[in-house]
């Protein structure tokens, strides 16, 4: 959201979330996620009744008046009116949804001129498999509910940029597996679009809550061995697999196993990296030269500054 502190908001926004809760004082609020096309900031929406619980409910498009303010070092928006949208105002939920900043076409002719870099015919045939599976989803959905590349688009274009990043690596360093190192980054993060609900209002899907995305593509993998006639215990196989599973880094942060390969290291630091440099220019977006920004909880709460 554009506005400094302090200033007077007043215009349409999506409800991307929004939670009924109960103060200390045993009344009721909603604290919700605004969204449009410039990102997203949350506000506590108090005093809710059962109308405004009804009302308020993610995926619809509401008039916002109030201030942006900051509360505990994060940038929110003290609440002065909502309402829904009324018929004869802007009120398509999709007109609300951050895009990505590159056309959908040219993110995936290039995510498909790395195709042909992956020579190893395993890999080749099961990336192109569940290319073609996730098709239209996997170049609109986001690639997170929150943090990075959560927008339309987001899932794609964080998987172009590890390819874009994975590709400089690969031509600083001798003896990286090129073709494993594409295809590990092209999956890795395929799973989401059974993690997530898509775009608009993105929320957590019950397969995702109980499962993951890493869990989620690693089932998928074997699914394309059998309809590919390979065996999912196969050489090939469990190095892809292992691409995957591994790229979060640590088991405490979601993955399984840690990385035993360079080239499922390379991945792992290149997925944090690209995560992290989008979330710190996520929150330098509204810092003032010569501040810190808000803090950014998946960086360990710290702050950043603007020089």
């Amino acid at each position: 959201m554009d506005y400094k502190v302090d200033e007077a908001m007043e215009l349409f926004v999506l409800l991307k979330n929004s939670d009924a809760r109960v103060a200390k004082n045993g009344k009721r609020f909603l604290s919700i996620t605004f969204e449009d096309e410039s990102g997203e900031i949350s506000g506590m929406y108090w005093d809710a009744n059962d109308a405004d619980v009804a009302a308020f409910v993610p995926g619809k498009v509401v008039k916002l008046n109030g201030k942006r303010e900051l509360y505990q070092g994060k940038a929110q928006v003290k609440i002065q009116k909502l309402r829904l949208a009324t018929d004869s105002e802007p009120n398509d939920p999709s007109y609300f949804v951050p895009h990505a900043p590159e056309k959908r076409k040219s993110i995936q002719e290039e995510i498909e001129t790395f195709l042909f870099d992956i020579t190893e015919p395993t890999w080749n045939r099961i990336v192109r498999n569940l290319l073609q599976k996730h098709g239209e989803a996997f170049y609109t959905y986001p690639a997170a509910k929150t943090n990075h590349h959560a927008y339309a688009g987001g899932l794609s274009f964080h998987t172009l940029s590890i390819l874009r990043l994975a590709k400089a690596v690969v031509n600083e360093y001798p003896g990286i597996n090129a073709p494993l190192l594409y295809a590990g980054a092209i999956l890795h993060d395929i799973g989401k679009t059974t993690e997530l609900s898509g775009p608009v209002s993105t929320q957590y899907t019950t397969t995702g809550n109980l499962l993951g995305h890493i869990s989620i593509i690693d089932g998928e993998i074997v699914s394309a061995c059998d309809e590919l006639k390979f065996d999912p215990q196969g050489q090939a196989v469990v190095l892809l697999r292992h691409m995957v599973l591994s790229h979060h880094g640590l088991m405490e942060y979601g993955s399984p196993v840690p990385p035993h390969m360079l080239e499922a290291e390379i991945l792992h630091h290149l997925d944090e990296m690209d995560a992290s440099i989008m979330m710190v220019q996520n929150a330098l977006k509204n810092t003032p030269n010569g501040q810190f920004s808000e803090r950014i909880f998946g960086l360990d709460n710290r702050t950043f500054y603007k020089e």
